[in-house]
């Protein structure tokens, strides 16, 4: 039996009995207080992020979630480095909201998406470890009887440098935790780090390695049973009926129960019995009049928002677009298109609840443990305060762990079964057809140039659905979705919330805007979010521009970026590296784009070959990032290698079609990932030019698609306008090898 003993040292006791040595700070106060805060083990707190051991072990706690992106490596990074403590023997472990709560949000946010991990977090973890690092030294010095300026903190060791005294960080623990925290702290120069800014090992890595690390999937309780579900195929739609008679005495099944208005779950005593159960059980559903929409029916209305006379959202203008376009001497205009995709994580969604009239606790994989939280009370009726949610590592997030709709099903399954711990994990095709889906949209550009070629306008016409309208509406600016706008939002800080994300040109008329449709396809935040589709369509119509102004495409974007300093580093940069001022190899063909995207710079230049006309085999990405500051370099170069497998992916196999109100692809047969033979070399630069901090996970997702596909233009000759649908309508992806 697993018993979980990482969730078990996760909860920690509030009190002042004392078990050992530590330090501790004070009760809901993140950086100190008299107050002694003791783990589940007797350790006191460091404060809230972290904990010293007897043994000099430092435990850091992290409230986002690691998901593969390297967010727990990378922060514990941050607060070891101002703590001054010893990284081998750093571990890290995951607080709960509900700890939180209790403390007053000591710990901040939980959410863990848009690239935020890092750079929402830093400078308040940061100063939880030098604050803590100024008690340690502070209490040796109070020891000694010496003046703290004379004491120093290296590798979790205290020195008093006139005498060569020395005392390890476990052993002053205990008396630092009553030292007064100092009002003032002041954090390193990223150019003085010693542990952050290095390509350290992650320290996730050897459990994954080894198949100790524990997943929602993982988790086992006493007496736990195993729920399937199945939810309505259309979205939008109720269940009508199911005939529980008919599995009745099925081997090992507990419990028929409904799930909410839409949903019937079979619980038994394991989960494949409990989904051969469900597979077996008679339902009727009402699917309602979504049940007539399609792929072609959503095209349509899509269609007809990009009409001018349309009513639209203005995300980004300057000077006239109407009057330029009207006297243009020559005008440009393409319609391009991206489709519904899904996240297709590795783990399928899944979440334990354990429910009794006094408490509900659920285990589960979460991009957002708060919000988690919340669901869980409501949906539990209890109190918050008799409420938790334990965090496990996600098998994949990708912003699909954003939405609580699974954890939500837990519980309600859970009230049902009290005092039974209940596992539920959704099937493959559960995943596949009830995700919450990359938005739809489809996009008119319209360019404008003077009788010498210059480009003096453009519009960008978007025409589709709003993710934020679906998950946050409150966030909406009169009925706008800023987001919409990631990656062509205006320079300044109007936007500041979405990343920032702003256009890398300077055009005399813009317009930008967009026409709000949203299908009845539930929409979510997917990797990249919509910088992925803003990205392909303009810069995609950027080559197509250049092109028939005859020119060469990087020369025509350098003449509209030269009040962009920064687009045009990351640019210039893979130009330079994939020898773009020089003839390609025979038969090769490259092509470029750059954006900014979640506060980073990102650029990628692609080498292509093209053969029978269809076969595309992607030799070379060359990458580009400027994130700002970067705390762990190999991390990076990683998460730029990883985003290309994301972002082809999505170019080549990534497509989610709508037949009778529901997704037709409910499995990997039908929605494929690239393959590691068909992966091309990816050669990062990480040029951070320091002052910000940018995300990294997702920005260069963004530049994967038109970075390929105007190297498919130059070696073909035909636009491909419709992410997604390469693989059967112009190309087909070969082995790169």
């Amino acid at each position: 039996m697993n018993h979980l003993p990482r969730l078990d040292r996760r909860t920690f006791v509030i009190g002042t009995a004392a078990v050992g040595g530590g330090l501790a700070l004070g009760f809901g106060v993140p950086f100190g207080g008299p107050t002694v805060v003791r783990a589940a083990d007797g350790t006191p707190e460091v404060n809230a992020w972290v904990v010293i051991r007897p043994d000099d072990t430092v435990v850091i706690r992290i409230a986002r979630s690691e998901m593969g992106q390297g967010t727990l490596t990378g922060l514990a990074q941050l607060v070891a480095e101002e703590l001054e403590c010893d990284w081998s023997k750093v571990t890290t472990e995951y607080p709960t909201p509900g700890q939180s709560a209790a403390r007053k949000r000591v710990w901040g946010s939980f959410s863990t998406g848009g690239s935020i991990g890092v750079r929402a977090s830093q400078q308040y973890v940061r100063k939880g470890g030098a604050t803590a690092r100024m008690m340690l030294v502070q209490a040796a010095a109070n020891e000694w009887n010496v003046p703290v300026t004379e004491c120093t903190a290296a590798n979790s060791v205290i020195t008093h440098t006139p005498s060569g005294r020395t005392i390890s960080f476990g052993k002053v623990a205990e008396a630092a935790a009553r030292v007064e925290p100092p009002v003032e702290v002041k954090l390193k120069d990223p150019k003085d780090w010693k542990i952050a800014g290095k390509p350290l090992k992650r320290l996730d890595t050897s459990d994954k390695t080894t198949g100790k690390m524990i997943y929602g999937i993982d988790v086992k309780l006493p007496g736990m049973l195993n729920a399937a579900i199945k939810d309505c195929p259309v979205f939008g739609g109720k269940l009508k009926s199911f005939d529980e008679a008919k599995i009745t005495g099925m081997k090992g099944v507990k419990k028929v129960v409904r799930v909410g208005d839409s949903a019937v779950a079979v619980v038994a005593d394991t989960w494949w019995r409990a989904k051969t159960a469900l597979d077996t059980l008679p339902v009727v559903w009402d699917e309602g009049d979504n049940a007539k929409v399609s792929s072609a029916s959503i095209a349509k209305w899509l269609e007809e928002g990009l009409d001018p006379a349309q009513p639209a959202f203005v995300g980004n203008a300057n000077g006239d677009a109407q009057a330029a376009i009207a006297s243009a001497a020559k005008k440009i205009e393409a319609v391009y298109g991206y489709p519904h995709q899904n996240h297709a994580a590795l783990e399928p969604l899944n979440a334990t609840a354990l429910y009794t009239p006094d408490k509900c606790e659920v285990w589960t994989g979460t991009q957002d443990a708060e919000l988690a939280y919340t669901v869980t009370a409501k949906v539990s009726g209890l109190p918050p305060e008799k409420c938790d949610i334990h965090k496990v590592m996600l098998g994949g997030g990708f912003g699909r762990r954003n939405a609580p709709d699974y954890v939500r099903q837990a519980v309600l399954i859970a009230k049902q079964m009290p005092g039974t711990p209940v596992k539920l994990l959704w099937s493959r095709e559960e995943d596949m057809t009830h995700g919450k889906y990359h938005p739809v949209t489809q996009c008119k550009l319209t360019g404008a140039f003077d009788a010498d070629n210059n480009l003096t306008c453009l519009h960008m016409r978007i025409s589709g659905q709003s993710v934020f309208a679906s998950i946050t509406p409150q966030v909406l600016k009169d009925g706008m979705d800023p987001f919409t706008f990631q990656g062509v939002a205006p320079t300044g800080e109007a936007f500041a919330s979405i990343g920032p994300a702003r256009l890398g040109y300077t055009i005399p008329h813009l317009l930008i805007d967009h026409s709000m449709r949203n299908p009845h396809v539930p929409p979510g935040v997917w990797r990249g979010v919509n910088g992925n589709q803003n990205g392909f369509y303009l810069e995609c119509f950027m080559d197509e521009l250049a092109h028939a102004a005859g020119q060469d495409p990087l020369a025509f974007r350098r003449k509209l970026m030269a009040d962009h300093p920064k687009h045009l580093a990351v640019l210039n940069a893979v130009a330079e590296r994939v020898g773009w001022s020089k003839p390609a190899p025979q038969g090769i063909f490259r092509g470029i784009a750059q954006q900014m995207g979640l506060g980073s710079y990102v650029a990628a230049a692609a080498e292509i070959s093209v053969t029978d006309g269809n076969k595309i085999k992607v030799h070379r990405i060359v990458a580009a990032i400027d994130p700002g500051t970067v705390v762990n370099p190999a991390q990076v170069e990683r998460q730029v290698a990883g985003s290309f497998v994301y972002g082809l992916s999505a170019l080549f196999y990534g497509e989610c079609t709508v037949k009778d109100g529901r997704i037709e692809q409910t499995n990997f047969d039908t929605y494929n990932s690239m393959r590691i033979s068909e992966m091309p070399k990816v050669e990062t630069i990480v040029m951070p030019s320091g002052g910000f901090w940018g995300g990294v996970g997702e920005p260069t997702i963004t530049v994967a698609a038109p970075a390929v596909l105007n190297a498919c233009f130059a070696a073909t000759g035909k636009r491909i306008t419709s992410n997604g649908k390469t693989r059967e309508a112009v190309m087909k992806i070969v082995d790169a090898s």
